[in-house]
């Protein structure tokens, strides 16, 4: 339980998306045909417009356009890593970018069965627990369990949840996100609010994936 109030603490303290937005076009990126999941050429000059998207009310398709550059920006680092890569660890109190990826996914996934299904980590089935645990609170558990794993299984746990997401915003609409939980974070806290920082949560990261990989000998 503990670990699962500290994680929820954990993913939102740190904001950085802005200088991440300012300092990496994604459409020029998105030109390099070894990207991982490249997106289709009729999808390019869509990726650098923030606003509403077909199929969503206008702030939903918005805050979809921003989720899916930052995704996009996001896994450019991680791309073709090794396992090797993957399982790195800086020193013995490390999170390695394999375990952060997981753990990227599991962010994602609270927040559906928070905004969706108006649940807390308490009520998580056996399966949910044991697939998102390690990877909710990294550290100890993490290290120990998050190992071996190549690109493409974490690529997978991304995808899938993320396809979870962008289905379950059709059916939501922008009066939803404005619905506010007053006890979210000790404070008043909107669902756009907490759907933002599953974005912000990855921009947090990649600056980490950045700073590990340039120390990957």
């Amino acid at each position: 339980m503990s670990n699962r109030r500290s994680f929820i603490k954990k993913t939102a303290a740190a904001s950085s998306l802005s200088a991440t937005l300012i300092a990496a076009p994604y459409l020029a990126s998105c030109k390099d045909h070894e990207l991982i999941n490249p997106i289709p050429e009729s999808k390019l000059s869509e990726m650098n417009i923030v606003g509403p998207k077909e199929g969503y009310t206008p702030h939903v398709g918005t805050l979809v356009s921003m989720m899916n550059w930052m995704r996009g920006v996001m896994l450019q680092p991680v791309r073709g890593m090794s396992v090797n890569d993957l399982d790195f660890l800086l020193d013995d109190n490390a999170n390695s970018i394999g375990a952060m990826l997981w753990h990227l996914a599991g962010t994602e996934r609270f927040y559906q069965i928070n905004t969706f299904d108006g649940r807390h980590w308490e009520g998580l089935s056996a399966k949910d627990d044991a697939k998102w645990d390690d990877a909710s609170s990294l550290g100890n558990g993490g290290r120990a369990n998050i190992k071996g794993y190549d690109l493409d299984f974490y690529l997978e746990l991304l995808e899938n949840v993320r396809n979870f997401t962008l289905e379950e915003f059709k059916k939501k609409d922008d009066d939803w996100l404005m619905i506010v939980d007053n006890n979210f974070w000790r404070t008043p806290t909107n669902n756009y609010c907490k759907w933002f920082h599953v974005c912000e949560h990855e921009s947090n990261h990649n600056g980490q994936f950045k700073f590990i990989k340039s120390r990957i000998s």
